[in-house]
């Protein structure tokens, strides 16, 4: 085992040796290359076979490192509001308290949606599911009576459901029902969604979006009289929420993401427009609106911080009360959703804080209205592979020769190898700092990092072993000399 041991140790030694390490750092290149975009393969080109296997046996070992970088951007930069388009009608603790604990009966429901359309908003979304029949309609209270009450059984059965009540609101008001998708099925999920239509210009992009059989909605007659449907689902890495989907695939149809719904009636637009390529979804619109899309039909969300976004909150219990001014709601895209104690999802954004899911919603409206898309685009990530692959193989070509000043750099400062990778990286991650903050593109420093500092400290190990090999005839000789005087030695006695 130790004679097998030695002639790997020997063999590797030569491969870093040969060449003046050229060969070893072409591997060490091309093999992290390939790592790096086995994660982050660009959708426009037909991804190689051999690579999923690859992907498989390999942890994507950019992309956590990525994320991170991306998110710092955002903490460095965070987004300033410049305008206030949308109101979060939160039913929050307070709320409950005033007017009872949840769920709600769907009258009362009603009258918050009569009281937030009274103002004129531009449109109400209820991040609300409602998918079983309400158990405090008059009908189903008179059920459940005794037959000595069988008047008031009467009476109450001529009254009106409460989703009917529900239902006639909604129809009065530009309404969106939210919905959520599920990959497996629960006793309340359904395979289908009265959703809005779909326009496709180009291709069927629906194999390239993210895709579910099941969805949680609310009551066929609640989505019958509402004017729009949508789904709230959100992409999570890693627990943290960086992207939201506006258009998604539902079975064998394509359905709108709240976002781009919530705008789609604000506008008054008859359809959804999703336009695509080969490489999948470019855009989504209505009517002269439109979004560019990553080509699964996401978009980055560009955070501000829940410190400044907090005007946008107002509790249901005042709405309800009257306490708000009349003009609050006006033009505005209304969210209501559950805020209170034990009753809201919360999520981590990419600034690192908790809040409410509501609030995600919010700032994927508000992003897209302000126009401040963070953006990923394919070019840019076929920039930063040619970038990776042209200075790699500029150092592969430049650092071996022993006159160059990187040479001789590497060989005569200590830690040479470190610093030079460093100062790299401080220039490229400061070139992306400023594609960010000035044209919101989220560009990768790590993967430049990772790749060319492995392949300049490959340089610097193949320079150590060739200093052990110009050591290694010195020490030969002494060896030789002090036999030599041994044998001298034994000769005169």
């Amino acid at each position: 085992m130790k004679r097998y041991l030695n002639t790997g140790l020997i063999f590797i030694r030569s491969m870093l040796r040969a060449r003046k390490g050229r060969p070893w750092a072409l591997v060490v290149l091309f093999t992290l290359v390939l790592l790096d975009l086995c994660g982050e393969w660009p959708t426009n080109v037909s991804r190689p076979a051999f690579l999923n296997t690859f992907n498989g046996v390999l942890p994507d070992a950019f992309g956590s490192a990525r994320q991170l970088l991306f998110d710092h951007y955002q903490r460095r930069f965070p987004r300033v509001p410049t305008t206030q388009p949308v109101i979060v009608v939160e039913i929050d603790d307070k709320t409950l308290e005033a007017v009872g604990q949840w769920p709600w009966p769907r009258n009362r429901l009603a009258t918050l949606v009569d009281a937030i359309a009274a103002q004129k908003p531009l449109a109400i979304g209820l991040d609300i599911y409602m998918p079983e029949l309400d158990q405090t309609s008059p009908a189903t209270v008179a059920d459940n009576l005794p037959p000595s009450a069988a008047d008031i059984a009467t009476q109450l059965r001529t009254l009106p459901s409460h989703e009917r009540i529900l239902a006639t609101s909604l129809r009065a008001a530009p309404s969106v029902l939210g919905a959520a998708a599920f990959d497996h099925a629960t006793s309340t999920t359904s395979t289908d969604l009265l959703s809005t239509p779909i326009l496709v210009h180009g291709p069927d992009p629906l194999g390239k979006m993210q895709r579910f059989q099941y969805v949680l909605a609310s009551l066929s007659e609640l989505q019958g009289a509402a004017h729009g449907q949508a789904m709230l689902n959100v992409a999570q890495e890693q627990g943290t929420v960086r992207r939201v989907p506006l258009i998604m695939g539902l079975g064998d149809k394509m359905v709108p993401g709240l976002p781009i719904e919530m705008l789609r009636v604000a506008i008054g637009a008859p359809a959804v427009d999703v336009y695509a390529d080969e490489s999948g979804v470019q855009a989504v619109g209505a009517g002269d609106l439109r979004v560019p899309t990553q080509p699964d039909g996401d978009i980055w969300l560009y955070f501000a911080s829940i410190q400044a976004t907090q005007q946008r909150y107002v509790s249901a219990s005042d709405v309800l009360q009257g306490r708000i001014s009349a003009t609050r709601f006006r033009n505005k895209l209304v969210l209501v959703g559950l805020t209170g104690t034990g009753l809201t999802d919360t999520r981590t954004t990419a600034l690192g804080e908790l809040v409410p899911g509501i609030e995600i919603q919010a700032q994927g409206i508000e992003t897209i209205y302000e126009g401040r898309l963070l953006r990923r685009p394919i070019w840019l990530q076929w920039a930063e592979i040619g970038f990776i692959v042209a200075f790699g193989l500029l150092f592969v070509w430049y650092v071996p020769h022993s006159d160059s000043r990187i040479a001789v750099f590497i060989n005569t400062v200590p830690k040479a190898s470190a610093l030079l990778g460093l100062s790299l990286n401080l220039l490229i991650l400061s070139v992306c700092m400023v594609l960010f903050k000035y044209f919101n593109l989220l560009a990768d420093a790590t993967s430049a990092f990772i790749i060319l500092f492995a392949v300049i400290g490959s340089f610097f190990s193949t320079s150590v072993l060739a200093q052990e090999t110009r050591n290694q005839p010195d020490d030969a000789e002494a060896h030789t000399s002090e036999d030599d005087v041994r044998t001298g030695s034994n000769a005169a006695e």
